[in-house]
C-alpha cells in the first residue's frame, strides 16, 4: 500500500508519526550505549579480578610455579584475562558497528524527513492559497451579478417612469450595461480560476502530495530496515566472540586437567628434601653410679653451711635457664622465609584451628647442640643478633639444609654458566668484527673493538672466579652430606644434674643448625659455668626492643610452633617489629611473652615516630 494513495489526508499522523519512529532509533542506540557500557565495566572487573590474584614476582610465587595446580591457576587467570578481553572487543564492536552508525544515520534521518515535509507543507500551503483565491473569485462574481441586477432593476424603472428625462434613463442603461460587463468579467476570471484550481487540486492530491508522501514512506522503511540490521549485528557482535571465549574455557578446562598429584607431591619432596637421615636410637646414660656413694654423718654435718651457697647457686641456675628458654624459643622463631598461614574464611560460622606455619620443629637435642654453640662460640654473637632482627641469607646458602643447598648452588652454578657462555659468543662475535675490521680497514677502526673485548675478558674472568668459589662449595656439600651411618650414633646433650656436673659423653658428631641459621659440623663443647657472668650474653639478654605500636588480633592463632605466639580475637598486643615482606609481625603481650604472628591475622596501627624513623 502506498501513503500517497491511501493516506493523502493524513499529513499531521504521517508527521507525528515519523517523528516517533526517530525518537525509537534514538531509545535504541540508549540501550545499545548502555549495553556497551556493562560489557567495558564487567571486562574491566574480570581484569581486576585476575590481576588480583596474579602471583607476585618474587621468590616465593617462583616457587610456587613448580606445582601443577598453580601453573593450572594461572593459567586459567591468563585465559580468564583473554575472556574479559572479548568483553571489551564487545563493546568496542557495539560502539563502532551500531552506536556511531546510528547515530550518523539519525542525524541524516532528521534532514531528510525535515525536507520532505517542508515540500509537503509548501504544496499544502500553495493548496489553501489557490482555494482562498478561488473563493475570492466566486465573491467577486456574486457581488458583480447582484449589482448588474440592481442597475438593470433601476433602468427598467427609470425607462417606465414618464417623468424622468430621457437624458437620466439614457445614463441608467448605461449603467446597467457596466454592470452587465463586470459582471460578465467576474464570471469568465472565476471560470478560469476555478478551472486553473481544479487542475492544482488534481495535481496536489494526486501526483505532488502522493510523491512526497511516497519519499518519506520510503523513507521509514529504510529506517525500519536500518533498525532491523543494527539488532542483527547486535546479536552478530555476540556471536563473534563465541569461538574465542570457547577456546579460552578450553583453555581453562585443559589446564585443570593437566594437574598431575603425584608429580606435585614428588615436587613437595624435591623442594624440601633436607638430605639428612633420621635421627638413631639414643642411648642410655647411667647416672645411678654417684648414688653408690654412702653418705656419712661428717658428710652431712659438712654439708649443712654449703645450704645458703647452695641456695645461691640454684637461683643463679633458674635465672640461667629462664634466659635460655628465652634464647631457644628465640632460636626457633618462625624464619622469613617460611610462609605464614592464611587466614580463616570470612564466610565460615566459627573458625577453624589456625594452620601451623610451615616451620620445621627442631628436636631438643638440636636445641641443645645450637645453644652449646651460643655459649662457646663469643664470635657467632653477631649472627644470633643477625637472626633477631631478620638478617639477609648469606651467599653460600650456609643457612638451608644441606640438600636444598645443595640445590641452590647448582641452579648457582647453572646461572653463572649460561652468563659466561654469552659473554664468550659476545667476545666470539666482537673478535670476528675485529678480523673483518683488519681485513677491511674502511669499515671501522679495528682498535675500537679493543675496549670492549678486554671490558668483557675482565667480566669473564670475574665470572669464572665466582664459579670456582660455587663449585669449591658444591664440592663441600657433597663431600659433607651425611650417611646413614653418621647419624645414627647420635647421644642426647643434658644441661644440669643432680650434683650439677654437665654429661662427659657428649660427643656427637651430627650437622646441625648454629645460630645465625647454618648448619654445622662441630663438637658440641661443655657447657661451663662462666656463661652465665658473660657479659656479652647478659646484654643481649637484657636488650629488648621498643614497641612501635599495637595491633589487635583478628582471628585466633593457636601458635604451637616454637617462636610463635597464640592469639585470642580481639586481643590488643604490642608491636615490637614489622613485618619484613615474610609475612610474620613480632609482638609482645608482656615482659616475658613474646613472638611471631602471622601478619595477616592482625590490624598493625603503628604510632607516628615509628613511621618517621
Amino acid at each position: 500500500m502506498s501513503w500517497g494513495t491511501e493516506l493523502w489526508d493524513q499529513f499531521e499522523n504521517l508527521e507525528k508519526h515519523t517523528q516517533w519512529g526517530i525518537d525509537f532509533v534514538e531509545r535504541y542506540t540508549k540501550f545499545v550505549k548502555e549495553r556497551s557500557e556493562i560489557e567495558l565495566n564487567y571486562a574491566k572487573q574480570i581484569r581486576n579480578l585476575s590481576k588480583k590474584y596474579q602471583p607476585k614476582k618474587n621468590a616465593k610465587e617462583e616457587e610456587e610455579n613448580k606445582y601443577t595446580w598453580c601453573r593450572a591457576f594461572f593459567t586459567s587467570l591468563n585465559e580468564l584475562n583473554d575472556y574479559a578481553g572479548q568483553h571489551e572487543l564487545i563493546a568496542e564492536n557495539m560502539t563502532s558497528q551500531i552506536i556511531a552508525e546510528l547515530t550518523r544515520y539519525i542525524q541524516d534521518l532528521k534532514s531528510e524527513r525535515k525536507s520532505h515535509f517542508q515540500d509537503g507543507r509548501k504544496a499544502q500551503q500553495h493548496i489553501e492559497n489557490s482555494w482562498k483565491q478561488l473563493e475570492q473569485c466566486k465573491r467577486n462574481f456574486e457581488r458583480a451579478c447582484k449589482e448588474a441586477d440592481r442597475a438593470q432593476q433601476h433602468f427598467e424603472k427609470m425607462d417606465a417612469d414618464i417623468n424622468v428625462t430621457k437624458a437620466d434613463v439614457e445614463k441608467a442603461r448605461q449603467q446597467a450595461q457596466l454592470r452587465h460587463q463586470m459582471a460578465a468579467d467576474c464570471k469568465s476570471e472565476y471560470s478560469n480560476y476555478l478551472q486553473k484550481f481544479n487542475q492544482e487540486q488534481t495535481e496536489h492530491y494526486h501526483t505532488l502530495i502522493p510523491n512526497i508522501f511516497q519519499k518519506i514512506q520510503e523513507m521509514e522503511e529504510r529506517r525500519i530496515e536500518r533498525l532491523g540490521e543494527s539488532m542483527k549485528t547486535f546479536a552478530e557482535v555476540d556471536r563473534q566472540i563465541l569461538p574465542i571465549v570457547g577456546k579460552c574455557l578450553d583453555g581453562m578446562t585443559k589446564a585443570a586437567e593437566s594437574i598431575e598429584p603425584k608429580t606435585d607431591s614428588a615436587q613437595v619432596v624435591e623442594s624440601y628434601k633436607s638430605g639428612f637421615e633420621p635421627p638413631g636410637d639414643v642411648e642410655f646414660e647411667d647416672y645411678g653410679q654417684a648414688m653408690k656413694r654412702t653418705a656419712s654423718e661428717t658428710s652431712l654435718t659438712n654439708s649443712r653451711p654449703d645450704v645458703k651457697a647452695d641456695k645461691s647457686s640454684k637461683g643463679k641456675s633458674k635465672l640461667f635457664f629462664f634466659k635460655k628458654n628465652k634464647l631457644m624459643s628465640l632460636l626457633t622463631s618462625p624464619a622469613p622465609r617460611q610462609p605464614p598461614p592464611e587466614p580463616p574464611s570470612p564466610s565460615a560460622v566459627t573458625p577453624d584451628p589456625c594452620p601451623t606455619p610451615q616451620t620445621p620443629k627442631q628436636p631438643k637435642e638440636a636445641l641443645s647442640h645450637r645453644f652449646n654453640d651460643l655459649m662457646t662460640s663469643k664470635p657467632k654473637m653477631h649472627c644470633l643478633r643477625s637472626l633477631r632482627r631478620g638478617g639477609a641469607n648469606p651467599e653460600d646458602f650456609s643457612h638451608l639444609p644441606p640438600e636444598q643447598r645443595r640445590k641452590k648452588l647448582q641452579a648457582k652454578i647453572d646461572d653463572i654458566n649460561k652468563d659466561i657462555q654469552k659473554e664468550m659468543d659476545q667476545r666470539d662475535a666482537l673478535t670476528k668484527m675485529k678480523d673483518v675490521y683488519v681485513k677491511n680497514p674502511q669499515m671501522g677502526d679495528p682498535s675500537s673493538v679493543d675496549p670492549r673485548l678486554a671490558e668483557i675478558g675482565q667480566h669473564i674472568d670475574k665470572l669464572q672466579a665466582e664459579l670456582q668459589k660455587f663449585e669449591g662449595w658444591l664440592a663441600e656439600v657433597e663431600g659433607r652430606m651425611p650417611t646413614r651411618s653418621e647419624s645414627s650414633h647420635r647421644q642426647s646433650v643434658v644441661y644440669e644434674t643432680q650434683n650439677s656436673t654437665p654429661p662427659t659423653n657428649n660427643s656427637c658428631a651430627q650437622d646441625r643448625e648454629s645460630p645465625d641459621g647454618s648448619y654445622t659440623e662441630e663438637q658440641s663443647s661443655e657447657l661451663q659455668p662462666k656463661v652465665q657472668t658473660d657479659p656479652e650474653f647478659d646484654e643481649f639478654e637484657e636488650e629488648m626492643l621498643p614497641t612501635i605500636g599495637t595491633c589487635k588480633a583478628l582471628y585466633p592463632f593457636e601458635g604451637q610452633n616454637e617462636g610463635t605466639l597464640a592469639l585470642v580475637e580481639g586481643e590488643v598486643l604490642f608491636v615490637i617489629e614489622e613485618d619484613k615482606g615474610d609475612g610474620w609481625t613480632r609482638v609482645r603481650r608482656n615482659e616475658e611473652e613474646e613472638g611471631y604472628v602471622p601478619t595477616s591475622y592482625v590490624e598493625v596501627f603503628l604510632d607516628s615516630n615509628a613511621k618517621d624513623s
